[in-house]
């Protein structure tokens, strides 16, 4: 009986003794770790990969936003599981795709509305956009909903829109965005692209320069 129970107590002691250890392992030293590692080599991945205007924490390069007026460059549309009505920027509670077939009827008539609305809004005296000119990402959302990045094709067609509403010349416009296109990553992976957020700060920074 003695046995027993001595037995039984020193594997239980041995079985705290791990699970100490362990937590200690895995839950403190581990990501303390990882965290420091992190903050050494990436810190702006590390913490967000925040982007900063005056001073001040604006978004992420990561999150794209919604809300914009037409004198800065649109993102991709946002579609999205739910609504979100306390944050305004963000429309969406949850992120997600539509998951509607391509043939879908609300998904069709989603996407010429979009159309007709892109023309509308970037057509401006002198310069006509065309339907057949328009990018799939100005009409159809990522499959977050939260696609930073729009194609430079869709923010070559917002140039002369923007340079009209903001006083700038067209030159200035297509230069801003040539300066704010990213290539492929590492020379072959995904397609060229062009962070809105990010654009939108240099347009803003730009006119208040003019």
């Amino acid at each position: 009986m003695n046995t027993s129970f001595t037995n039984t107590a020193r594997l239980l002691g041995a079985g705290l003794r791990a699970l100490l250890v362990l937590t200690l392992v895995t839950g403190v030293v581990y990501p303390l770790v990882v965290t420091g590692v992190a903050q050494g080599l990436f810190p702006g991945k590390a913490n967000g990969s925040e982007i900063k205007a005056d001073g001040k924490v604006v978004g992420s390069s990561l999150i794209g936003q919604q809300g914009y007026s037409l004198d800065y460059f649109q993102p991709r549309p946002a579609h999205g599981l739910g609504e979100n009505s306390v944050n305004t920027q963000y429309k969406l509670i949850l992120s997600g795709a539509t998951n509607l077939a391509a043939d879908n009827p609300e998904l069709v008539k989603h996407v010429q509305d979009a159309k007709a609305q892109v023309v509308k809004d970037n057509s401006v005296p002198g310069y006509t956009v065309k339907a057949s000119e328009i990018p799939p990402d100005a009409v159809t959302s990522s499959g977050s909903g939260l696609d930073p990045d729009i194609s430079p094709q869709y923010a070559a067609l917002q140039v002369h829109r923007v340079a009209e509403r903001n006083g700038l010349s067209v030159a200035e416009v297509r230069g801003l965005v040539d300066a704010y296109t990213e290539g492929r990553t590492l020379g072959f992976m995904g397609e060229p692209r062009v962070n809105v957020l990010e654009l939108n700060i240099a347009l803003k920074e730009l006119v208040a320069k003019g």
